[in-house]
């Protein structure tokens, strides 16, 4: 079941409020493998659950497992197609 176009509530939710916003090449992107991407993506969305602050261990275990449900390579392609839309629009307007 889709949610606002993403794969899932899960999906859309993270990249609403901890994702967007974000440059790929912030993440370490530095071509089109949106597979590495997608690590890079899930591994900083943890660190920040995983922050010294979030010492409640039955929320932090209900985070990670809300965070199971996401769909990182979806975030990370739509990440890609926006970063070169971006990209387009700038040469486009340099012309």
């Amino acid at each position: 079941m889709s949610y606002n176009g993403w794969t899932n509530y899960a999906t859309w939710r993270v990249n609403l409020e901890m994702i967007d916003g974000i440059d790929p090449r912030d993440m370490g992107w530095r071509g089109l493998d949106k597979y590495d991407l997608a690590v890079a993506l899930k591994e900083y969305c943890e660190d920040i659950i995983e922050s010294p602050q979030a010492s409640n261990t039955l929320a932090l275990d209900y985070a990670l497992a809300f965070m199971a449900d996401v769909n990182w390579r979806k975030i990370a392609e739509m990440m890609i197609e926006d970063y070169q839309l971006a990209s387009e629009e700038d040469e486009t307007e340099g012309a």
